[in-house]
């Protein structure tokens, strides 16, 4: 049964007109640009807000004009809260913007509509990239901060806990927040640099020796994945779509690698 609702909420420090304008017409510098944090990642080079009430909220993809509506906006006063509707899924989210110490404490609520069915809950994750770069943004680049095309998958049992145990005692840092105690994100990406950790959780399919994988984004997937086949790679999975385009595939070890298709602006 999918459930009614979603919730998240975070502080920046600016007032709530600044952080409204931060959020919307800045997303594009906020949006972590992850292996997995766009419906289609082979394709997506940026995320727009079109401002006022019947605005869009945009997956861009080259060319400028092919794009993905994520939504359309049904509330818009600046500085207060903003909403729309989702294109995507049967969800409608409110975005608020409330003076607290000094700054802004941001909310998000993601709702399922009466009679909907499909619900992809991803705000919950994603509002928490935000204060991050509030943080930086006065003294950061204007450009998007691109992932390299090398990123390493690890499957834990309890990948919440990884997470905290690997920040603690390896110091690695996160795209947006380690999680806490009693929580279970849909998905955990550490980083190095500009790298990513993907935390996922090790299901009865992985055995004990394959836990742990490599991702690597390649310029044209179809065509490596026909030179894999040829050269005798044993495929786990033929090219699928799930945000990211991808297949698997094991080396002459048995060990597990993603192949994903890289995005026009991966360098």
């Amino acid at each position: 049964m999918t459930e009614p609702s979603a919730t998240a909420s975070v502080e920046v420090a600016v007032d709530p007109a600044t952080a409204f304008e931060i959020f919307t017409e800045e997303i594009d510098l906020w949006w972590v640009r992850g292996p997995i944090n766009f419906f289609d990642a082979a394709r997506a080079t940026a995320m727009q807000i079109e401002p006022g009430v019947g605005g869009r909220i945009l997956e861009v993809y080259a060319p400028p004009d092919d794009v993905l509506e994520l939504g359309r906006i049904t509330d818009w006063a600046p500085g207060v809260l903003f909403a729309y509707r989702s294109s995507v899924d049967d969800t409608e989210i409110r975005i608020d913007f409330e003076a607290y110490d000094g700054g802004t404490r941001v909310s998000v609520v993601q709702s399922l509509v009466p009679g909907g069915e499909k619900a992809f809950y991803f705000w919950p994750n994603v509002i928490h990239w935000l204060p991050a770069w509030v943080e930086r943004r006065d003294h950061a680049s204007r450009t998007p901060r691109e992932l390299d095309r090398l990123a390493i998958a690890l499957y834990y049992k309890d990948p919440a806990a990884a997470a905290r145990w690997l920040h603690t005692v390896f110091g690695l840092d996160s795209w947006d927040k380690i999680p806490a105690e009693g929580t279970d994100p849909s998905w955990i990406e550490l980083q190095v640099g500009t790298r990513a950790i993907l935390l996922f959780k090790l299901t009865e399919k992985r055995t004990v020796q394959l836990d742990h994988s490599v991702w690597v984004y390649v310029d044209d997937l179809d065509v490596h994945f026909a030179h894999s086949q040829e050269n005798g790679a044993k495929i786990l999975s033929d090219i699928h779509q799930h945000g990211y385009r991808c297949y698997e595939a094991e080396d002459l070890e048995g060990h597990r690698w993603t192949f994903a298709q890289a995005r026009p602006t991966m360098a």
